[in-house]
């Protein structure tokens, strides 16, 4: 969130609530067919959708001395150091929205800001914010 913002909405308000969430490893929660079934909803050919599938396909195993695990498929997780990996996080971030017009949300990597600005008409929606930031974070396994 820009100071400016900030510092705009507090001529007109007597204060504003800020709200930083930050998700606890965010990266390695997105479930994969969450991030898809929200790249489907974009505009991009079927190409590239069918490579991004594909790309989301892994699995792990452990090797420790002469043994190894069997495979586990990893359903959730998007691959950091890859150029599609933060790509991947903005499309998996980009349907949580305030609840309220008079709200402002902004993101940096896996922090959010939210701000509420006190009119007296908006200030009562922070537990409705709230409630919604909780409900878009079970939804999305974070």
């Amino acid at each position: 969130m820009h100071l400016r913002t900030i510092i705009a909405l507090l001529e007109n308000n007597p204060y504003v609530v800020i709200l930083v969430l930050d998700f606890s490893k965010a990266f390695d929660r997105v479930r994969h067919s969450a991030v898809l079934e929200k790249y489907s909803r974009l505009t991009i050919p079927d190409n590239i959708y069918n490579w991004l599938v594909i790309f989301q396909d892994h699995s792990h195993c452990t090797r420790f001395g002469s043994e190894v695990s069997g495979l586990k498929i990893i359903t959730a997780s998007i691959v950091q150091g890859s150029a599609i990996g933060p790509v991947s996080y903005v499309v998996a971030a980009s349907d949580l929205h305030p609840v309220s017009g008079a709200n402002f949300m902004s993101k940096a990597d896996d922090t959010y800001y939210l701000v509420i600005p006190a009119d007296t008409d908006n200030i009562h929606s922070c537990h409705s914010e709230l409630s919604n930031i909780e409900n878009w974070a079970l939804n999305n396994n974070l």
